[in-house]
């Protein structure tokens, strides 16, 4: 048994999916490849391909700003008491505890 036509022509117009597809569908990201794989396993890089972008002249007297202000200072985080800082096992346990209540 077949969907019916209607069904089918919506199905058509989704993106694929890997469960649409048997093995050997790979979907990627897009991106597009910046170089080529050698015979011997490495990866050369070919500098044609990478993109660049060029900044404008003149940038700093730009009239559109970004839509963070300038004026905010960057905030850092306090790890005292914690010999590992923000890697610290025991941070993480007392900010779960702090946020999630006791298990």
């Amino acid at each position: 048994m077949q969907p019916t036509q209607a069904l089918l022509k919506s199905f058509r117009k989704l993106p694929l999916t890997t469960k649409d597809i048997n093995k050997g569908f790979y979907k990627g990201t897009r991106t597009g490849s910046m170089g080529r794989h050698t015979k011997f396993g490495g990866y050369v890089i070919e500098w044609g391909k990478v993109r660049t972008y060029v900044v404008p002249e003149n940038l700093d007297k730009f009239k559109l700003t970004p839509f963070v202000t300038k004026k905010i200072t960057p905030t850092r985080g306090r790890y005292e008491g914690y010999a590992m800082g923000p890697k610290s096992p025991e941070l993480y346990l007392d900010r779960w505890k702090a946020e999630n209540g006791l298990d």
